[in-house]
Order: structure tokens, then C-alpha cells, then sequence
């Protein structure tokens, strides 16, 4: 992509989309395009053809999902399916109907089995019955998989899924109701440590499973980094591999205990710890297996410690609590 290149960020005002902003931003790309929710609904289809018409992108990374972490995929399962289905149908297609260049499609670790072996290689997709308690998120994620190698196949379009592990950072969501663990327990912890009666924090689940965390600055240049391979580098790897499809994470994992008592250093919080064992853990263990994306010669580079401090102090610096 020149700096010139005509780009569209889907979802630029979420984590994902924000920090791609950031990244391209920095690296002076100034021909980006981006539409507010209020102004261009995904789920629409007629809207979705009209702006592409419109603005005619020459990339597309489509960011843009309904997301969340157990409890609001158990409260809101068809909102899950149903949303995602939507806005990756008519991004993609209307993507193919206006000869994008490059699409990026952004899914999802939960895509891999519940009882994935470990790393989760991406030929191991659809080997396996899913994780119940984000099943629909996870089917309208593998869709979408599908319809990149699919177009591909038939139109000889040049789409690419990438699958990040479990994400962090600025902009991330810190709603307690709706929000993934990481950010969920940094709020917990400050709200703990600001109360004058608080002297616990109740945990869902036994501590034990284990999980990868990939801070959104890393994401965002992973992306960057894939969009910008040259035309041979981005042709070898969309004829190797039989699903369009690349792993993007960490390379390391943590436990949930380990990750709280992580979290609540860092915060400050001085009180006890009280893990819920009637609450769902969800799936064992999470980690991805990021071979190939090492093999392009990728990698990340902020620490989990440094990660998860740099957003706490973006929080606190931002009033976001």
C-alpha cells in the first residue's frame, strides 16, 4: 500500500480499528476512509454498496464485529451471529463488486476447537466441536474465513482472514457486563482499590485456564505488516496455505490466577482474592500457534507487563472509569 492508497478501516473507532489508525497514522498514510456508525450501518446492505460506490477503497481491513466476553455472548447470542453475519457478508461482497485490491478480514481464536491441541495451528480449524459459550460468535467468524477462500477460489480476489488472540489496550472495552477478562479485571481492581469498604475481588471461574494476550499496538502492526507484503510475498502465502487464513498472537500464555494477581499489582489493589467457582471458565487453554507469521518475519514486541501498565495509565489518564 502506497501512502497514497485509498484505505478503508471498518470498525476504526473500536480497539482494533483505532489502533490500525494509530499505526497507519504513524507510518503517514493520509488517504483513509472511515464512516461513524450513525452515518453507514454494516448490517445494511444497500448502504454498504452505496459507499463503496462511493469512496471506491482500493484496501479494506474489516474490523467492524460485534464483540464481547462469556457473559454477553451467553445474554446475546443471536445479536452475536446475526451482526457479525451481516456486516462481513456485505463488506466482503461489496468489496468483490468494486475490484478491491486486498481485503484483511479480522476473526477470532474462539473460530479453533474447545479441545484444540496446543499452539492452535490454523490447519486445525473445523477439526472439532466449538466452545459452547461463544458458538455463534465463533460460527459467524469461520463464515467469514469461508467466504475469503471462497471469493478467492472463484473471482481470484486476494483476501486474507487473520485470527488474533485474546486483545488489550486503548479504546478496549471496560464495561463489566459486556467486556473480555483483561480489561474487566483492571476495572475491577481500581474500583476495589478507590472503595473505602471493598476488600475483595470476586473472580469468575477457578483461576485455572489459560490464556494469550496480544496488546492492540501489536495487532494493528501485525496487520500493517501483512497488508504491506510485496505482490510475490502476498501471493505465496494466499497459494500456500488451503484457507486463506493466519494466526496472530503472543506465542505465550498465562493463567487466569496468574493474570489476576498480575492485574492487581499493577493497579494497586491491596485486598483479597476470591475466585467463583460456580461461574463458567470457558475454554481450557487458548494459545495460537504463529509459525507462519514468525516465518514472514513478524513478531511482537510489547511485554504483557508493559502492555497491561501502559493501559492502565491510559485509563487513569483518560477518565475512562
Amino acid at each position: 500500500m502506497d501512502t497514497s492508497s485509498r484505505i478503508y478501516i471498518a470498525g476504526h473507532n473500536g480497539l482494533v480499528g483505532s489502533a490500525l489508525m494509530r499505526r497507519l497514522s504513524k507510518s503517514g498514510y493520509t488517504n483513509i476512509v472511515t464512516r461513524e456508525f450513525q452515518d453507514l450501518d454494516l448490517t445494511r446492505q444497500a448502504e454498504t454498496e452505496a459507499f463503496y460506490k462511493e469512496e471506491k477503497p482500493e484496501y479494506v481491513i474489516l474490523a467492524a464485529a460485534k464483540v464481547g466476553g462469556v457473559l454477553a455472548n451467553n445474554t446475546y447470542p443471536a445479536e452475536f451471529i446475526y451482526q457479525n453475519l451481516a456486516i462481513q457478508t456485505n463488506v466482503i461482497q461489496a468489496a468483490h463488486e468494486n475490484s478491491v485490491k486486498r481485503l484483511l478480514f479480522l476473526g477470532s481464536s474462539c473460530i479453533y476447537p474447545r479441545e484444540c491441541p496446543q499452539p492452535m495451528k490454523e490447519e486445525h480449524l473445523l477439526t472439532g466441536v466449538l466452545e459452547t459459550t461463544n458458538e455463534p460468535y465463533a460460527v459467524a467468524k469461520i463464515a467469514g474465513i469461508k467466504m475469503c477462500q471462497s471469493y478467492n477460489r472463484q473471482y481470484n480476489t486476494r483476501y486474507m482472514a487473520v485470527m488474533p488472540t485474546n486483545l488489550y489496550g486503548i479504546n478496549d472495552n471496560f464495561d463489566l457486563k459486556t467486556s473480555h477478562v483483561l480489561p474487566a479485571l483492571i476495572r475491577k481492581f481500581h474500583e476495589a482499590k478507590n472503595s473505602d469498604t471493598k476488600t475483595h475481588v470476586d473472580i469468575w471461574g477457578t483461576g485455572k485456564p489459560f490464556r494469550e494476550f496480544l496488546h492492540v499496538d501489536d495487532l494493528a502492526d501485525a496487520c500493517f505488516f501483512i497488508m504491506n507484503l510485496d505482490e510475490d510475498s502476498y501471493s505465496a502465502m494466499l497459494t500456500s496455505f488451503d484457507v486463506p487464513l493466519i494466526n496472530i498472537g503472543y506465542g505465550k500464555e498465562i493463567s487466569i490466577k496468574d493474570l489476576t494477581y498480575l492485574v492487581k499489582d499493577i493497579v494497586g489493589f491491596k485486598g483479597e482474592i476470591k475466585f467463583d467457582t460456580t461461574k463458567p471458565d470457558g475454554t481450557p487453554r487458548k494459545l495460537l500457534d504463529i509459525t507462519r507469521l514468525k516465518e514472514l518475519g513478524w513478531k511482537p514486541k510489547i511485554s504483557l507487563k508493559e502492555g497491561i501498565k501502559n493501559t492502565y495509565e491510559w485509563c487513569l489518564k483518560n477518565a475512562i472509569f
